[in-house]
């Protein structure tokens, strides 16, 4: 059974930091990605990581501030987020790629975690 698990949503104020956890299992991926959706927007790219070279992209929008990482011994993607700012609150989702690599379209992504909230206070 194919199973992605999002975990470290919270509650921080601006400025603070969270790092995100997924971790994947059932199945070889090819790349993770870090999605969020935020009430009323559509689901925006985040940041994405190959697990076979350990390559990364980062959105523009949160580029300097969040990173992304891997620990392919735990099967496990991070996301560390620092200077958060209001506007990063959303619902963060993990989602595993089989075939394609380092994209930013939610349709290259074949599985998808369930999510996890992080609300950032001003």
């Amino acid at each position: 059974q194919v199973q992605l698990g999002e975990s470290g949503g919270g509650l921080v104020q601006a400025v603070g930091s969270l790092r995100l956890s997924c971790a994947a299992s059932g199945r070889t991926f090819s790349t993770i990605g870090w999605f969020r959706q935020a009430p009323g927007k559509e689901r925006e790219f985040v940041a994405a990581i190959s697990l076979t070279d350990g390559r990364t992209y980062h959105a523009d929008s949160i580029w300097g501030r969040f990173t992304i990482s891997r620990d392919n011994i735990k099967n496990t993607v991070y996301l560390q987020m620092n200077s958060l700012k209001p506007e990063d609150t959303a619902l963060y989702y993990c989602a595993g790629g089989i075939y394609y690599a380092l994209t930013h379209d939610p349709g290259r992504y074949d599985y998808w975690g369930q999510g996890t909230q992080v609300t950032v206070s001003s």
